[in-house]
């Protein structure tokens, strides 16, 4: 009876030994981090192998390393692969090649700092103070300082600022030199805007419509005879050129002309405004356009108010557009002045007509009877 006692002890005492060594064992399930398209998904597993014992914990990473607490990463010290951190928070100065992800802890960006993957934290915030991350920044289940929205928000807003500055720039030497050389095909384009602008709307919507079935009638065409074939590589990049140059050009002409006439109505009231040419037409057109989106680039953080200012920015540039792309098409590239209101048709310009029209201020007037000349008699 004293034998199976002691073997039952015995047995009682290896199996809380082999329990107490299984316990202690250090757990070593791998958690991939090289896709974050599903952090919730990331964050439930996380939370599972962090209910147990945490202190036994070893996760791996496939391609990269786990930490367990606060960890720092120096100035000039470059880490390759992906970096995990369990509660605690990444102090990071360095360079990290793969992704980032920190639970329970914020990830702090300083200056010089770099991510070159993305950045993921669970149950914190992610700190920008000068730092860059390549990838995308994410938060799940708190909300970043408000100090780095701000931040953020104004360097947005400089980048927008300087990108509109590079357009006018570049419009405004291009529409400087389309001046210098070929002034009298934007004055056309510019008229037929003015004179013709419905029209000019309606042919530009058409040809917008059929610019791809064009091309690709073009190149069918081509293909189909021996010698077409030798001219496809030519076609396919002249006649992206030709599109891009009419574009640009109607445009242009449409600034040309929205700066004239404000200039003109100005003048008509009275107002001094020096010289008034080609230059200062096109220059005035462009800053009215810029306004629209100067706009946004200044309230586009407003949440709703944003969305809807640049909504408004790019319908008004698309008409812009499809106007001036229009009057280019109906004036053949400024060559024809057809509907751009300078002729009128030789029935208009009888003696009555020349009469009674106002010449500069002067009202017209009925022409006396005694001074129509008679018609002789056959």
């Amino acid at each position: 009876m004293r034998t199976g006692n002691r073997a039952l002890s015995l047995l009682i005492v290896l199996s809380g030994a082999v329990a107490a060594r299984a316990h202690s064992s250090p757990q070593t399930p791998s958690v991939d981090i090289s896709n974050l398209n599903d952090p919730v998904l990331l964050e439930q597993r996380l939370r599972t192998l962090l209910r147990g014992a945490p202190e036994n914990l070893r996760p791996t990473v496939p391609g990269g390393t786990a930490r367990l607490g606060d960890s720092r990463l120096g100035a000039g010290e470059t880490y390759t692969g992906n970096l995990l951190v369990l509660r605690g928070d990444l102090d990071l100065s360095g360079r990290v090649t793969g992704n980032v992800v920190v639970l329970d802890g914020d990830v702090i960006l300083h200056s010089g700092a770099e991510i070159a993957g993305d950045a993921l934290a669970i149950g914190g915030r992610i700190r920008d103070r000068g730092g860059v991350v390549r990838g995308e920044q994410r938060i799940l289940g708190a909300a970043s300082l408000g100090t780095p929205a701000r931040v953020g928000a104004f360097r947005a807003a400089v980048t927008r600022l300087a990108g509109l500055a590079g357009v006018l720039v570049t419009l405004g030497f291009l529409g400087f030199g389309m001046v210098l050389f070929a002034r009298p095909n934007l004055e056309i384009i510019s008229d037929t805007v003015t004179h013709s602008l419905f029209r000019s709307f309606l042919t530009g919507l058409l040809a917008q419509v059929l610019v791809i079935p064009t091309f690709g009638m073009l190149i069918t065409g081509l293909v189909l005879s021996v010698v077409g074939i030798l001219l496809v590589p030519f076609i396919v990049i002249v006649f992206p050129l030709i599109l891009v140059a009419a574009i640009v050009g109607g445009f242009l002409g449409i600034t040309h002309a929205m700066g004239e006439t404000h200039l003109r109505r100005r003048m008509a009231a009275g107002v001094v405004v020096g010289s008034a040419n080609s230059y200062r037409y096109l220059a005035t057109g462009l800053l009215g356009v810029s306004a629209v989106w100067l706009a946004w680039i200044l309230f586009g953080w407003v949440p709703v108010a944003g969305s809807l200012m640049f909504a408004a920015a790019f319908l008004a540039t698309w008409l812009l557009v499809t106007v001036g792309f229009g009057a280019c098409l109906l004036s053949r590239a400024g060559i024809q002045p057809t509907f751009a209101g300078r002729y009128m048709p030789p029935e208009a310009l009888t003696d009555e007509y020349l009469w009674a029209t106002p010449q500069f201020g002067v009202s017209a007037v009925k022409r006396p009877e005694g001074s129509k000349t008679p018609r002789p008699r056959s």
